[in-house]
This record gives structure tokens, sequence and C-alpha cells, in this order.
């Protein structure tokens, strides 16, 4: 569940990106670091388990943060 939720969102968050007006790096970067935010306020306030068997909104979190990294680290855009 939790992957099919990550894979949507990213399909929605690069259709959004590919029409910011600030450039598509830039407003890549943005979206995940607002998703991986809005992950962690989700996770926190459900109360979810940091490490479970199951992944849940912690998990997605991580991987919204780690894709942000890559692409400031990448070039693509400046540190929010």
């Amino acid at each position: 569940m939790v992957l099919v939720r990550f894979g949507v969102r990213i399909v929605i968050l690069t259709a959004f990106a590919s029409f910011g007006s600030v450039g598509f790096g830039r407003s890549m970067a943005a979206l995940l670091a607002m998703s991986a935010i809005l992950c962690a306020v989700v996770a926190a306030v459900r109360r979810e388990s940091a490490f479970p068997r199951a992944l849940n909104h912690w998990d997605e979190a991580v991987a919204y943060a780690a894709l942000y990294f890559l692409v400031v680290g990448a070039g693509l855009s400046a540190p929010l």
C-alpha cells in the first residue's frame, strides 16, 4: 500500500514540477521537501513507530528526503 501511494505521489509531484515557473529542479526539490515534512507530521500525529516490520509514513518521509538530497546533490536545485 505504501509503495503504491509513494509511486502515485511521485507521478503527481513530477507532473506539478514540470509546470513550475521556477524550473523543474527547483520545483521538484521544493515539492519533495514539503512531502517529506508532511509525511513526518502525519506519522507523528498517527503515532506510528519508527522501525516497524511494515512500511509506514516514516519510511515514506525518509524516501522523499533522500530524493530531495539527490536532486540537490545532482545540482538541479539549490538547498531550500
